[in-house]
């Protein structure tokens, strides 16, 4: 998780095309926006493309000394690569060649920007719970969650007798989760 002067130091490296800098954002925000991609029928190729344009988008903005990111670069990132992705959307369904529209009233809708924000933090905590739930929760969680893998392969791989004691571990582990993250809530 980088503080906002991590991402500063990311905006100024991006700015002088700095290869660090540059991998560093494309690794660590390109999975979010090729997972939205996906949901919204699009490909790998598709996702690369928005992906590539909302990099460019950054790295002009980035090169105006004036330019302030009010968002962590992820949020920004996701912003512009879901406007686009919904412009070529509609491009596609009305069939017409339309050029993209200007960036700069792109936050214009502050509750959307928040709500990004809000989810980010949620996300954020979830990722602090599963840290704390330990082994083998931990894992579990991410190989049904995040994997996708069935409780036969999770049986297998935990050393579970069958899928169905699987799932009772799964249950009791995501019950467990469920009490870390409240218990963090509330405490914030």
């Amino acid at each position: 998780m980088l503080n906002p002067t991590d991402e500063n130091l990311l905006i100024a490296g991006l700015a002088k095309q700095n290869s660090a800098a540059i991998n560093t954002i494309y690794k660590d925000n390109f999975g979010i926006v090729q997972a939205y991609i996906y949901k919204n029928n699009g490909s790998e190729d598709d996702a690369k493309d928005v992906f590539q344009e909302a990099m460019v988008v950054l790295y002009e903005k980035s090169k105006n000394a004036d330019f302030v990111l009010t968002s962590k670069i992820g949020t920004f990132l996701y912003a512009i690569s879901r406007h686009i992705w919904l412009k070529k959307l509609q491009k596609s369904a009305k069939n017409k060649t339309k050029p993209l529209e200007d960036f700069e009233g792109i936050f214009d809708d502050e509750n959307e920007l928040e709500k990004m924000e809000e989810k980010e933090q949620i996300l954020q905590r979830l990722e602090t719970a599963v840290e704390k739930l330990g082994e083998p929760c931990s894992s579990l969680i991410k190989a049904f969650y995040l994997e996708k893998q069935n409780m036969q392969k999770i049986a297998e791989r935990f050393g579970y007798t069958n899928a169905e004691n699987a799932k009772t571990q799964k249950y009791k582990c995501f019950m467990r989760l469920k009490k870390i993250f409240f218990d963090n809530t509330i405490v914030k």
